[in-house]
């Protein structure tokens, strides 16, 4: 490829470690947990066939504006492409805008497009599909989590001309550049969008190398190449279309089958390899592997601080002593997950591991904090008692969590109860733990948080996103003035050491706070069938598979 078009403007984003980033990772060799993989074709890239790939879950919606999981960013990432990318080092360069220019206060950054992109349904990429699509994030009733997250300060767009687009922001937002390379952020056809959420999310229409040709509910998405393909990001190993006619996106939540289907051959790709499957595939000549940890804020247990019993701090620091994580992930993530103890995701920019260990399993002080809190009497069940009310939380799970992850909740129950707290798993439907979410009904809730700057910590624990009875990515309530000060500061610089200072405080100021038990990083896992697969890849941005380079030979 041409090198990148130079930028009208020096911009100073925030960089990515290289441990996460690099170009995309194609699977031609064992990387053995390492995120390594040697990068050197072994045969030349054939067309055609069908690539079969295999995932755990499968999405509720297909168009990554609406909601924001990472399923439909997975999908996302093959049928839409964005405003910019990122490179080896996480520095934004030109995707469908070629260049940018950005305000003195950082308030408004004007985009130069490409002017030769279409989308698959024959609408002109312009200026007016990207005031559209931005427009669409933040409208309410898109009910845009991630997307609508991430432009918080989102104003407008002005269409100069055609192909030239300025956004206005109410305030500095340093990470901008670096949200826009997410898929959650993709391109979609204006008149697409139109059509209404049903619509969107069976079929989102982008400009990428794939498009959706139809969504076979809990079984399959098949997508079909876009021949007119032409504009695909400057860490892509080829020019024009993709090489594969088709992809077979299969729904297989069951871990061992899915790993089977992999090892017979069934299908081609598998993700979310099962870690108890890990080594056996490392050392399986039929099998290529690739397992890398991504950004952002780890899986954890977010602690309602808003209602009883979490609103008391030494409840929660008391319930975070109560959990052994680290025998928890021994056990049943056979060693192939690392412990996170702190906010961020030790890949993310600005981590820092002072506050990786904070709250130790430590049943000795739990039980001192519990006594303090005024729960010192214990009933029959040997649970905990307070004016007659139990020390009971709720935590709120989705009935496809997978069975490692459930095992995981049932240990952190099992040494919660030695200390006295009754925890409650309740397994619900997806749409009821989203309406119970939404409501802020539950006091322990599941989640993580992919992205690639520490503006994550912002979205996870500013005040702004801590909305009663609404879409909110602040599970926590948590509600620090010190802290919305340090967001603001942060978004406001582009300088890294003053930023590596402000995300420093941050950290501490949360770790303080014990809003969340942090458990592990969110880990991209594949596995390919090495008598098949070529150049299947992983994006830079939040390391999600790419298959646009990727190619099927005959076994």
């Amino acid at each position: 490829m041409k090198p990148p078009h130079p930028l009208r403007r020096p911009h100073r984003p925030l960089r990515l470690r290289r441990l996460l980033l690099g170009l995309p990772l194609l699977l031609l060799a064992t990387a053995c947990g390492t995120g390594e993989a040697a990068t050197s074709l072994t045969a030349r890239p054939a067309a055609g066939a069908t690539l079969t790939y295999a995932t755990d879950r499968e999405p509720t919606c297909l168009d990554p504006h609406v909601a924001g999981d990472m399923p439909q960013a997975y999908v996302a990432q093959q049928v839409l492409d964005s405003l910019v990318a990122l490179d080896d080092k996480g520095e934004a360069r030109p995707w469908l805008a070629t260049a940018w220019d950005i305000s003195k206060d950082g308030r408004t950054y004007t985009f130069h497009l490409r002017d030769d992109v279409r989308f698959t349904d024959g609408t002109r990429f312009d200026a007016a599909a990207v005031k559209a699509n931005f427009d669409h994030m933040v409208d309410p009733d898109t009910q845009s989590g991630t997307a609508g997250g991430y432009l918080a300060p989102y104003q407008k767009t002005d269409v100069v001309d055609a192909f030239t687009a300025r956004v206005h922001l109410d305030r500095p937002y340093s990470p901008f550049l670096n949200m826009l390379a997410q898929a959650f952020l993709g391109m979609e056809s204006p008149k697409a969008l139109a059509r209404g959420k049903e619509a969107n999310c069976a079929a989102p229409v982008g400009t990428g190398p794939f498009l959706v040709k139809k969504w076979n509910r809990q079984s399959d998405v098949v997508l079909v190449r876009n021949p007119r393909y032409n504009s695909p990001p400057p860490y892509a190993k080829h020019k024009g279309p993709a090489y594969v006619d088709k992809v077979v996106w299969r729904f297989i939540p069951e871990p061992a089958t899915r790993f089977a289907a992999v090892q017979s051959g069934q299908v081609d790709v598998i993700d979310a390899l099962p870690p108890e499957d890990q080594r056996t595939a490392e050392h399986d000549e039929r099998l290529k592997v690739a397992v890398r940890d991504r950004p952002g804020n780890p899986t954890n247990l977010a602690l309602n601080t808003a209602r009883t019993p979490f609103d008391d701090l030494r409840v929660r620091k008391a319930f975070l002593h109560s959990a052994d994580v680290a025998d928890g992930l021994k056990s049943v993530f056979f060693g192939q997950y690392r412990q996170a103890g702190g906010p961020l995701s030790y890949v993310t920019p600005h981590y820092k591991d002072a506050y990786e260990n904070a709250w130790p399993y430590d049943p000795k002080k739990a039980n001192t904090l519990l006594d303090q809190a005024g729960w010192s009497r214990r009933d029959g069940d040997g649970y905990r008692v307070k004016d007659g009310r139990r020390l009971t939380a709720e935590v709120l799970l989705k009935s496809d969590i997978s069975p490692n992850q459930l095992a995981l909740m049932e240990q952190i129950q099992a040494t919660a109860k030695d200390v006295g707290f009754q925890l409650k798993l309740l397994r619900l439907d997806a749409a009821t733990v989203n309406t119970r979410y939404l409501a802020g009904s539950y006091d322990l809730r599941d989640g993580y948080w992919n992205t690639n700057t520490p503006d994550v910590l912002h979205t996870v624990f500013g005040s702004e996103y801590a909305v009663k009875g609404g879409i909110h990515s602040n599970a926590s309530y948590s509600k620090d003035p010190a802290l919305d000060r340090l967001f603001r500061a942060a978004q406001a610089t582009t300088d890294p050491n003053e930023q590596q200072k402000l995300y420093a405080a941050a950290q501490r100021l949360i770790s303080a706070g014990a809003y969340q038990l942090t458990l592990y990083p969110q880990t991209t896992r594949l596995a390919a069938h090495d008598a098949s697969v070529r150049g299947a890849g992983l994006e830079p941005a939040l390391s999600l598979p790419y298959l646009y380079d990727t190619w099927v030979s005959s076994r």
